[in-house]
């Protein structure tokens, strides 16, 4: 494989997974990083990476990583920066690894979200959370870092709720979603548990949603996270649809309004303007749809290359104050996508000079 020496290079741990190829069907052809390892279980260490792999996105293996062989999920690695797709249960302790051995972890595993001093991360919404980092410096002692990513569902309810608790403050969040099967991963549930059917629990996930959106849209105090003192009650549940989660929310919010005001201010929020500019960016993070029907996962979970968050059905809510939904690629803007644009803005903002 020929190295183009002008770019980062990247390792992806987890590279077999679901969340593992997405991140490898990213980076083919990035501007700013390529793929210079990949790592596995025991099972698929040692082999080359398309006999340990079932290929199972749309269109083929990359060519460029076909022949690598998967290593063990160790460092060291000839790399710079580290993806993880681990499950939560490894990724606990080997991405501290790998940050003690001083490489940036950009990491799609819940296992690192809720420390104090690791950002869980979405560059729209709040990139000065990276001043997180020197906290964990300072507490860690670590030559490298751990920037994580929220949960696939928190993105899809927080871009929403970022513009109504900057704008109008919110109290109170009701939160139902509609979770498609990728989310389990590869493969997935067996057809006769999901086909006709709706499964009422994904473990651990309400907690997720319940704490995730406090810590994005939390105020950043003298070098530490001030959670959003909101209360949100969520409950989640699995669906027939193979990508794209759906996100019903209800809001009080602190600052009596009318719905067109709220209908202008999701329309026409200033997203950042930097943001906009790293290679995996939307030009439009968060699409307001008009139609009464609007958004659907079939529809919509692609808009913006799966990166814009689309919702619509805005309206009054005859309990609280209003109500919306919500549609993201759970994979892509969700995940891969989420984290790639992560370490964009780590490199953007000098972090991996």
């Amino acid at each position: 494989m020929e190295i183009n020496h002008n770019k980062i290079k990247v390792a992806v741990l987890g590279a077999t997974g679901m969340v593992g190829q997405r991140f490898i069907q990213l980076l083919e052809n990035h501007p700013w990083f390529e793929v210079a390892a990949l790592a596995g279980s025991s099972r698929s260490a040692g082999k080359k990476y398309k006999d340990a792999c079932r290929w199972y996105l749309e269109g083929d293996m990359p060519a460029a990583v076909a022949d690598m062989q998967v290593l063990p999920a160790v460092p060291p690695m000839p790399v710079q920066l580290v993806f993880s797709a681990l499950p939560a249960d490894v990724a606990a302790d080997i991405e501290v690894e790998f940050a003690q051995a001083g490489y940036t972890v950009c990491s799609n595993s819940s296992a690192h979200r809720y420390d104090e001093d690791v950002p869980i991360l979405i560059p729209e919404i709040n990139a000065d959370h990276l001043d997180l980092l020197e906290l964990q410096k300072s507490h860690r002692d670590w030559p490298g870092r751990i920037v994580t990513s929220p949960n696939c569902t928190t993105t899809g309810a927080v871009f929403p709720l970022k513009v109504l608790e900057e704008l109008f403050g919110v109290e109170k969040v009701i939160l139902v979603s509609m979770q498609a099967v990728s989310g389990a991963g590869y493969p997935g549930l067996p057809y006769l548990s999901i086909i006709d059917n709706v499964i009422p629990l994904i473990g651990g996930e309400e907690k997720k949603l319940e704490l995730e959106p406090r810590l994005l849209l939390g105020k950043m105090n003298g070098g530490q996270r001030i959670s959003a003192p909101m209360i949100i009650s969520a409950q989640s549940n699995r669906v027939a649809v193979s990508d794209g989660h759906t996100i019903c929310l209800s809001v009080k919010l602190a600052k009596p309004t009318d719905i067109d005001e709220v209908k202008e201010a999701l329309k026409n929020y200033p997203w950042p303007e930097d943001i906009k500019e790293l290679p995996s960016a939307p030009v439009q993070p968060m699409i307001v749809r008009e139609e009464e029907d609007r958004p659907q996962p079939r529809l919509d979970r692609s808009a913006g290359d799966g990166m814009s968050i689309s919702i619509g059905r805005l309206r009054p809510c005859p309990i609280l104050d209003l109500r919306l939904v919500s549609v993201v690629h759970n994979t892509l803007r969700g995940a891969a996508s989420g984290s790639l644009l992560n370490a964009e803005l780590l490199k953007a903002r000098g972090y991996l000079d």
